[in-house]
């Protein structure tokens, strides 16, 4: 059974970013619709389910990579702030600081008042509250 799915799959995109988001944003369409009486969310969470079906079954390898490059290329800074803020709450004794000369994110030891921070990449001086 495993060889004829295998068999099946060959030549095929298989699944994505993109696909892992559609699914999940069809599944919290769906969870929505339980609690609210609007009915037309079910076609839009049917919808959106059939579009990673295709997606992933889909034999155009080329053109679904150039569609998840352009999904990850607007995703990948709110990722990229909700790690540093996640990173942020998750550390009890210390805290992080961006350069505003070269964005290299530099780590500081809390509750030490107001420091002067030096960049370890472009030696940058500046000024924060720990």
């Amino acid at each position: 059974m495993m060889n004829r799915i295998a068999k099946f799959m060959y030549g095929r995109y298989g699944t994505d970013q993109l696909n892992i988001a559609i699914i999940l944003l069809s599944l919290l369409i769906s969870i929505i619709l339980r609690f609210t009486p609007v009915w037309y969310l079910g076609y839009l969470s049917y919808i959106l389910l059939g579009v990673a079906i295709w997606r992933m079954f889909s034999r155009h390898i080329e053109a679904r990579r150039k569609e998840n490059a352009v999904f990850l290329k607007f995703i990948r800074p709110v990722k990229g702030r909700m790690q540093y803020a996640n990173r942020n709450l998750r550390d009890k004794t210390h805290k992080y600081y961006k350069c505003p000369k070269c964005k290299a994110v530099l780590r500081v030891p809390k509750g030490r008042g107001k420091i002067q921070i030096t960049c370890t990449r472009c030696k940058y001086e500046f000024i924060k509250k720990t």
